[in-house]
């Protein structure tokens, strides 16, 4: 047993040279790109934009916010959509020795009321299609001045604040970037807030060099020659890797996109931009599978994919690499983490596993005293690597709960194969006691969605006379119709599979299943309906 016990999923530190102790990460991208002045880095809605157009926008940016009285390490919010001008502002912030907080564009005004207020911004930078929340947040918010730019004002609208084109142009490029040290504080990101408040999770430079280098290069091979294209938006820790550190590190080409990614927006951009790397999450992947638009391989460049968010159910992953030969390499990251720290690997993908540890990271899984879990046993998921978080702003109680010296606690379930595979068990607060027995909802989800009528699934657990049984909420695929012998049938594939205490004792037949901003499924809101 004590060789069960041993914490070998524990990865040696890649050999990566760390950043500098005087490290400003704009400028950096900035060095590394001197050579590709010409060269697209960013395809959008609108247009193109060079990377020497790239840094020069940046640093006009980063002139601009000192003309307007922010000063180095004050915060600036982006309430900004995926577009050429939201880079820019964050690059361009990063070059001030600014600190950006990039915000969730699918918000209400209380929360940028919050948010406003917790980060004490001198400046917001709001899409134009953004306004109304943020100008009525602005007007409820309690701020010392705070002033709104505005990017991409609507068409044929006057806007009583300046737009964000008119400050560059009037701006001359800064000379120099902010002294910034490896360690000092870059960015911010404010996590979904799904039990609670968001919390301001604070950033370092180096920890986007520690992204880019651990996990980009080596694990997805990206190189110049490379388009990525990312679903998740750049608000998110997934989509600000995918769509900026990641492509910008090596000279790539990044596709952006302002509106919602539905499926057929993404068929769009596939196949007129002809990405070769592509960034998705599980529901998302589920949905460009069974529409009557999905693209035929020699429509598109695909070569890798990715999935983070939720596990991928395994006859997802399989569908689509059948269909466009192109391998989804599923993983988990985090705010707190910045990107992926468990991921599968090209060549040796698993389905239904999130893979191993990416070198550079390490990895335990402890039971609730603490102690390390054998292989086959579910545990708490423990990480620790370089590109973690420096703590929540303002919130010591978080920061002590999830911030445990080198580790930092993730709040999920995952299990160990003999084979050094993890699979993920669900969120530490979603588990399922039924019968004296644990349940994880996703093992009972990932049955569910291999039968032919199920798109998604998701399962919670509801009081039955004080006794916790499960239900699950399916979305049917189109050509299926909700019944009672549907019902029933799903109940028995379940059981031939699981053991009998985890199927589910009720289906709810639903249209869409709530889901966050980054395609996670919101089970507290299913759980308000039971």
């Amino acid at each position: 047993m004590e060789a069960l016990l041993e914490p070998a999923a524990s990865q040696p530190a890649a050999t990566v040279e760390p950043p500098p102790a005087q490290f400003n990460f704009a400028a950096y991208l900035f060095h590394l790109n001197e050579t590709r002045a010409a060269k697209t880095a960013y395809i959008d809605d609108a247009g193109t934009i060079t990377y020497g157009e790239l840094e020069e926008r940046a640093r006009r940016f980063a002139s601009a916010l000192r003309t307007l009285g922010v000063h180095p390490e004050e915060r600036v919010l982006l309430v900004m959509l995926d577009t050429v001008e939201l880079p820019i502002a964050f690059l361009g912030a990063l070059h001030a020795g600014v600190v950006p907080v990039v915000a969730n564009t699918l918000l209400t005004a209380a929360d940028y009321v919050y948010m406003l207020t917790h980060s004490h911004a001198r400046a917001v930078i709001a899409s134009g299609a953004l306004l109304p929340a943020v100008t009525q947040a602005l007007a409820s918010a309690e701020h010392d001045g705070c002033q709104l730019i505005v990017s991409q004002p609507p068409e044929g609208q006057a806007v009583a604040a300046p737009l964000l084109n008119d400050l560059l142009d009037a701006a001359t490029p800064a000379a120099k970037p902010a002294a910034s040290g490896a360690d000092d504080i870059a960015f911010w990101l404010y996590s979904s807030g799904s039990t609670g408040k968001p919390k301001g999770t604070v950033h370092t430079h180096s920890n986007l060099y520690w992204t880019a280098e651990l996990y980009a290069k080596p694990i997805l091979g990206i190189v110049e020659s490379d388009v990525v294209f990312s679903a998740a938006k750049l608000f998110f820790a997934y989509g600000l890797g995918n769509g900026l550190t990641f492509p910008l590190s090596v000279g790539a080409t990044a596709v952006l996109m302002a509106e919602r990614p539905t499926a057929d927006a993404i068929f769009t951009r596939l196949v007129k931009h002809r990405p070769t790397v592509f960034y998705g999450v599980p529901t998302l992947y589920a949905s460009m599978l069974v529409s009557p638009n999905l693209p035929a391989r020699a429509d598109v460049a695909l070569r890798v994919c990715t999935s983070a968010g939720e596990a991928l159910p395994r006859e997802i992953g399989e569908r689509f690499t059948a269909h466009f030969g192109c391998e989804i390499l599923d993983g988990i990251g985090s705010t707190e983490m910045l990107h992926i720290f468990l991921s599968n690997r090209a060549g040796a993908v698993e389905y239904g596993t999130t893979g191993r540890p990416v070198p550079g990271y390490e990895v335990e899984l402890r039971d609730d005293a603490g102690h390390l879990v054998p292989d086959g046993e579910v545990g708490d998921l423990y990480i620790k690597g370089p590109s973690a978080a420096l703590m929540y702003w303002s919130n010591r109680e978080k920061s002590r709960a999830t911030f445990l010296g080198e580790w930092i606690r993730s709040g999920d379930k995952y299990c160990r194969l003999a084979n050094g595979c993890y699979v993920y068990a669900g969120r530490s607060d979603d588990m399922l006691k039924v019968s004296g027995q644990y349940v994880s909802p996703v093992e009972v989800e990932m049955v569910l969605v291999q039968h032919d009528a199920v798109l998604e699934a998701a399962v919670v657990g509801v009081d039955h006379g004080g006794l916790v049984k499960t239900r699950a909420f399916v979305v049917l695929k189109r050509e299926f119709a909700p019944s009672e012998i549907l019902a029933d049938e799903l109940k028995a594939f379940v059981k031939e599979r699981l053991a009998p205490h985890k199927y589910p004792r009720d289906i709810v037949f639903i249209d869409d299943l709530p889901k966050t901003a980054t395609g996670k499924i919101q089970r507290f809101k299913l759980r308000e309906q039971s």
